[in-house]
């Protein structure tokens, strides 16, 4: 049987995901269950490069593996863990900072977004984590990355790291891949539709998360960002109406052409309105999982010991070929 191509991805825990998270990422992750031998992390590990109260680290981390899950990932399909359950992740981290130069990752776009702004909290992993996330992705062997627009730079580093090594001690890493997704929907802020949706945002209006009750979402998609042109047409020069439609076309599966015919002739409140019930009847199968998954904490807890185990043995396997390489004696 011909070995299926190692995919791996992680989200931090850093409370609620947005439906554009759930656009953007995880409802891609599903369809790849079936093709490839899946890696799917929650990466805390990354999350404490920023402050974190441990109390909401812990309640996030276990928010986001039942969203995980009621989503539609199979613990059955794929490897679902929490990254600091296998410490293979810190321990290549270490070797690959022999090897990233200061210059290369001086010139990462997010740390030097995330420098300007706050310089109080410059630490040390907020420069380094960048190496992090590559022995996330070479500790599995990993082929194919999904990634967005944002990542690549990260993932560049991964490529160069494995290649460095390679070069250096002998062939030990695949060079992984980006796993571009077929031309999607990116979903924008809705009051702000030329930024990403995101969570950051200090508009929560801004955005609308998977567990957000049916008034709030109304609320949030009445208030959202139109135009006075009036009119339901998906073009650039109406970026609001643009992107309300891409929602209610994800969420509907409706298509766009048919969209514009339905509220041909029609102003903008009754779009908004049908739009709102659209998002809230297509979450909310999802916020019911949720809701079962996180009154069955045994169940959570049997997924990430699960998990853990299996990474940890595909983990280890990696590790102890570098460590072998750099001339560590082994245990």
């Amino acid at each position: 049987m011909e070995e299926r191509k190692v995919v791996f991805s992680g989200v931090q825990p850093s409370g609620a995901l947005t439906i554009g998270n759930y656009i953007g990422a995880i409802r891609n992750w599903i369809d790849l269950q079936d093709e490839y031998e899946c890696f799917y992390c929650i990466v805390d590990l990354h999350a404490i490069t920023v402050p974190q109260e441990p109390k909401e680290l812990r309640k996030n981390t276990l928010n986001l593996l039942a969203l995980y899950l009621a989503s539609g990932l199979d613990p059955e399909k794929s490897t679902i863990f929490i990254q600091s359950h296998v410490s293979a992740h810190s321990e290549l981290t270490w070797v690959l900072n022999s090897i990233s130069y200061m210059g290369q990752l001086s010139r990462m776009t997010q740390f030097k977004e995330k420098s300007q702004r706050s310089e109080a909290n410059l630490n040390a992993a907020l420069f380094t984590y960048p190496v992090l996330m590559a022995s996330d992705i070479l500790l599995y062997q990993t082929d194919l990355v999904p990634v967005g627009e944002d990542q690549k730079q990260h993932l560049e580093l991964a490529r160069d790291l494995g290649e460095r090594f390679n070069s250096k001690y002998s062939e030990t890493f695949k060079i992984p891949e980006p796993l571009i997704k077929k031309v999607g929907a990116k979903i924008m802020s809705l009051q702000n539709p030329e930024s990403k949706m995101s969570k950051s945002d200090a508009d929560e209006n801004g955005y609308i998360l998977l567990l957000d009750k049916p008034d709030a979402i109304r609320r949030k998609i009445k208030r959202a960002v139109t135009d006075s042109i009036g009119e339901v047409k998906y073009r650039d020069e109406q970026p609001g109406i643009k992107n309300l439609m891409n929602i209610y076309s994800i969420f509907s599966g409706e298509s766009i052409e048919n969209i514009e015919a339905k509220y041909e002739g029609e102003g903008y409140g009754k779009f908004k309105e049908d739009l709102a019930e659209v998002v809230i009847e297509g979450l909310r199968p999802m916020q019911e999982k949720y809701d079962y998954y996180m009154k069955n904490k045994d169940y959570l807890e049997e997924v990430y010991k699960n998990g853990a185990e299996k990474a940890e043995r595909v983990a280890r396997k990696t590790l102890r070929k570098v460590y072998k390489k750099v001339g560590f004696i082994p245990r």
